[in-house]
């Protein structure tokens, strides 16, 4: 069982990909059960063609997803399952609090144009996938104590399934799902400024629904202006290439923006180049608002242990530095004021941080 004490007792984890966490075991079974054709046969096999070691680009990342996900999407118990298990994992890293992202449209096989992972069609609406994944957290949840909250995100490669996802994280915004956000191939030419994009996160802004986007991990510091500025995002998921441009950088910094950042996986996808200081070393240093995520801990190989060890290994971070940055998730987590101050209050007290003092930590 992984647990991060020796480093940081409780964490909080804001960006983690649901179908990209699956137990290898649960993609066999379903394989297998399914009659779904999967490049291997045995766990350490599969891990290893699903897996990276060395850094690909970001486009030859995503094409890892094609492997397995014929074996998982179009099957409720699966969907359920993979949700379920999953808080069973972040248990086991010791995570008190995590918000988990997916397309609904991805696992889906009916009602969904184009159909993802060439699948037959079937009869699972991305509707349904939200409802299955809910049901899958909120049992994790119960039994393994951990706090779940989801986030849908929009595909940057299918602007027209946008507004559906908008409309499902109003119908289910009591039932887990907290946020928006938009994911996929950030080099796709404007796809910040699709039309589809930009109408979903007016109509997120409009009715309340928190709001992250993907920026600034292979794309540039003007993908992050577009989702500052354009789609008026709350949190920015990686941000790395946001310091290449000082006055963007210096904005977000006054803004108290959040960078959601996962340092394994930047330096897997080639979004960080390993001969130049890490952009979570600027941040460290600039005291900025950020946490450490792990992203696809299935593809990556990893759990939220890797993403500390290689911050606390090889860029000098300390335990302080551990504690303030999961603070900063817990104050900018979509969880309603509320439910943060509980959150909060768990954290100062295993941390050994009598709340008021800890004003000297916190942004």
């Amino acid at each position: 069982v992984f647990s991060l004490s020796s480093l940081c007792p409780l964490q909080v984890e804001l960006h983690v990909h649901l179908d990209g966490s699956i137990k290898p075991e649960t993609i066999l079974y379903y394989g297998r059960k399914r009659g779904v054709p999967l490049p291997a046969d045995t766990v350490e096999e599969l891990k290893n063609i699903i897996g990276m070691d060395k850094p690909l680009s970001l486009p030859g990342f995503l094409a890892k997803f094609n492997y397995y996900m014929p074996a998982i999407a179009g099957c409720r118990e699966a969907i359920k399952r993979i949700a379920y298990e999953f808080v069973e994992t972040k248990a086991k890293e010791g995570v008190v609090y995590v918000e988990v992202r997916y397309s609904p449209h991805l696992l889906a096989n009916y009602k969904v144009e184009p159909m993802p992972w060439n699948q037959p069609k079937g009869d699972i609406t991305p509707d349904e996938v939200v409802y299955l994944v809910n049901q899958g957290l909120q049992e994790g949840e119960r039994d393994f104590g951990v706090k779940v909250r989801s986030i849908l995100c929009c595909m940057r490669h299918e602007p027209s399934w946008s507004s559906e996802v908008v409309e499902l994280c109003k119908k289910y915004r009591h039932q887990t799902v907290v946020g928006i956000d938009l994911a996929g191939d950030e080099t796709i030419d404007g796809s910040s400024l699709f039309p589809g994009h930009v109408k979903a996160y007016e109509e997120a802004v409009k009715n309340g629904i928190h709001r992250t986007v993907h920026a600034g991990e292979a794309g540039t510091a003007e993908r992050v202006k577009e989702a500052v500025d354009n789609l008026k995002t709350e949190r920015v998921g990686h941000g790395y290439h946001t310091v290449e441009d000082e006055a963007l950088y210096k904005r977000l910094l006054e803004n108290n923006m959040h960078f959601e950042v996962c340092p394994w996986s930047s330096y897997l996808t080639g979004s960080w180049n390993p001969d130049t200081e890490h952009a979570v070393v600027r941040f460290k240093r600039d005291q900025a608002n950020y946490s450490l995520n792990t992203d696809d801990p299935l593809i990556f190989k990893s759990t939220l242990d890797t993403d500390y060890q290689m911050t606390k290994q090889k860029m000098g971070f300390t335990e302080e530095e551990f504690k303030r940055l999961n603070i900063n998730a817990a104050k900018s987590s979509f969880l309603p004021e509320d439910e943060k101050r509980e959150l909060l209050a768990l954290l100062y007290k295993a941390y050994g941080m009598p709340p008021a003092a800890s004003g000297g930590m916190l942004l």
